[in-house]
This record gives structure tokens, C-alpha cells and sequence, in this order.
């Protein structure tokens, strides 16, 4: 099998040409594939397909390292694009892609940096998915003696996103392995930590369900901006510092399209034996 590795700020992927349906990846094969020490690697696999839409460029589907599909990846639709680039699929700067479960318009500001309209934030419980009797500003839940306050909205994928202090200080696998498999998120949930450092900058870090912390999360910095925006703490347009490098998200508040701006990296080409 013919795969390709690429990241993007850290966050890091194989994207597989399955134009042609040669690949069925059972969920074992994926987690050996993506183990660091006995595989290749990687925090997500994108598998490429065709769209039987004339007007969509191309479908791709992603897993997590732990083999369970998920819906959206901001980072990795960036790779892709990237990908679609270097392999000559593709031969214009705007690029309509379809994921399990909605469209994502790309486009190339420059060799490397694109843009990528995630749609709409969602900020309904129901559409995250997380069990509520009742809608709030802000939830919480009782954790290690304290209460943990947080937020949730969805790109396409769930996140909830809880607002500390200091980043570099904050138990992130300990607090996010407890919010991601908690019972409240039926579909699990990845969790962003946001410290406030001004009206235009935010630092974060991301436990991701299913790969646990990665050095950055497109998404992720989507659904901090989105919660930002909305709580009138944020500007239109934020700079999102991750342990990988920075994120321009830029959202002009309800019902208006967010967009985000960052840069993609080809690594290498390989071949494995499954």
C-alpha cells in the first residue's frame, strides 16, 4: 500500500489514494498503521475517494489512530488540498471536498497556506451530540473536587472547550480523557483548552477523542474562536497559538461561515506491506 505522509503545524497524517476502492482498512490495521513505534505513525489516516457528485472535486474519509471514523479534521483538509495539489489531482486554487457528513471549500493563497471555510458553527446540544436537560451559556461538571466549566459547539465534529488560565500549566490528558469518555457526549468529544491572552490572541492545546493530544487541532482552534466570538471576548479575526504554531481564524459571528488560515507540509512518500 502506497500512502503519503504530511502534517500540518504537527498534526500530523497519511493521506491513501483509494480512487479505485483497492483499500478496506479494518479498525486493527489502522491502529498498527499508526503506531509510532511499530508502524508509520500519524494522528489521523484520510482515505481518498471519488465523489459521485459532478460539482464536489473529491470525498475522503478520516480515522482516528484508534481505527473509529470521525466526521471533520480542519488540519487535515488542508493536507489533502495540499495533497491533491502535489499530485497533480487537481489544477485549480478553489477545491470542494465532502467528508461523512459536510462540504469544505479550500483555497490556495499561496503555495502552502490555505484557507478553509468550516461552515457554520453548531451550537446546539443536540447537534454536537451532548445530553442536556436544558441550553446554558455555560455547563458544568464535578471533577477531582472542582467544578469544570466549559462550553460546546461543533464544526462538524464535537468539541467542547473549556477556558483556563494558563495552558502550559493545566492536567490536559487527565481532564480530557475524563470530558471525552464521559457519558454526556454519546459520541465522544474532543477538548480544547483556551487561555485568554487578548482580544486577538488565544493560546490552546487539544486532547483529540480518540488520538488523545496533538501538537495542533484545526478544528480545535475553530470551535475556541467560535466560543470566543459568541461570548464577545474575541475579535472577528484571532491569531490561535498551538504547541505546533499558529491558526488565523477569522468569523464574523451567527449564521456567517468560519474561516481558517494555515499552512500544510508534504514529509514524504512510502510503501508498507499490510
Amino acid at each position: 500500500m502506497k500512502f503519503t505522509k504530511m502534517h500540518a503545524l504537527g498534526n500530523d497524517f497519511i493521506i491513501i489514494n483509494n480512487i479505485k476502492k483497492f483499500f478496506f482498512l479494518e479498525k486493527k490495521v489502522i491502529q498498527k498503521l499508526s503506531n509510532r513505534h511499530l508502524g508509520i505513525g500519524f494522528d489521523q489516516l484520510l482515505l481518498l475517494e471519488l465523489s459521485l457528485n459532478k460539482n464536489i472535486d473529491f470525498h475522503y474519509r478520516i480515522f482516528n489512530s484508534d481505527g473509529n471514523e470521525v466526521e471533520q479534521c480542519g488540519n487535515g483538509a488542508r493536507c489533502l488540498a495540499l495533497y491533491l495539489k502535489l499530485k497533480k489531482l487537481i489544477f485549480k486554487k478553489k477545491i470542494c471536498v465532502s467528508t461523512k457528513n459536510r462540504l469544505i471549500y479550500l483555497k490556495f493563497l499561496n503555495d502552502n497556506f490555505i484557507s478553509v471555510n468550516m461552515g457554520i458553527p453548531l451550537f446546539n446540544p443536540k447537534e454536537i451530540p451532548f445530553t442536556t436537560n436544558s441550553i446554558k451559556n455555560t455547563y458544568k461538571l464535578f471533577f477531582k473536587n472542582k467544578y469544570i466549566y466549559f462550553n460546546v459547539v461543533s464544526l462538524g465534529n464535537p468539541h467542547c472547550v473549556v477556558q483556563v488560565k494558563n495552558v502550559s500549566k493545566t492536567p490536559i490528558s487527565l481532564i480530557g480523557s475524563f470530558l471525552e469518555n464521559h457519558k454526556l457526549f454519546p459520541q465522544k468529544i474532543n477538548v480544547c483548552f483556551m487561555e485568554y491572552l487578548n482580544i486577538n490572541n488565544i493560546k490552546i492545546r487539544v486532547f483529540e477523542r480518540g488520538v488523545g493530544e496533538t501538537m495542533s487541532c484545526g478544528s480545535g482552534a475553530c470551535a475556541a474562536v467560535a466560543i470566543g466570538v459568541k461570548k464577545n471576548i474575541l475579535a472577528e479575526k484571532v491569531y490561535v497559538h498551538l504547541t505546533g504554531g499558529i491558526i488565523i481564524i477569522s468569523w464574523r459571528g451567527s449564521n456567517h461561515d468560519l474561516y481558517m488560515q494555515g499552512s500544510a507540509n508534504y514529509v514524504f512518500d512510502g510503501k508498507i506491506l499490510l
